[in-house]
């Protein structure tokens, strides 16, 4: 999860997603929020991880040769603007 969530094409995905709820946030916004997730995570309880995964993950497909994950780019926006917003308030303090 810590490798897909930094892919371009996934930080540009949930900046679209994430521009329909706020048509104000930037790419560099959500890239920033999304890259604030990998020292966050090994701070959260394995079930906090697991929820999160679960919100994320829309489908998971295993063959013999590949592995294929489909995330869900709205899931993955609301997190950015959550870890956007708590940045906010950890740069206001």
């Amino acid at each position: 999860m810590r490798i897909l969530i930094r892919a371009p094409e996934i930080i540009i995905a949930t900046w679209k997603a994430g521009r329909e709820h706020d048509a104000g946030i930037s790419e560099g916004e959500v890239r920033a929020a999304l890259l604030d997730l990998d020292p966050l995570w090994n701070e959260l309880f394995p079930a906090e991880q697991a929820r999160i995964v679960q919100l994320l993950v829309e489908r998971v497909d295993v063959t013999m040769d590949s592995l294929s994950i489909r995330l869900r780019t709205e899931g993955l926006a609301g997190l950015a603007a959550h870890l956007n917003q708590r940045q906010d308030a950890r740069s206001a303090a």
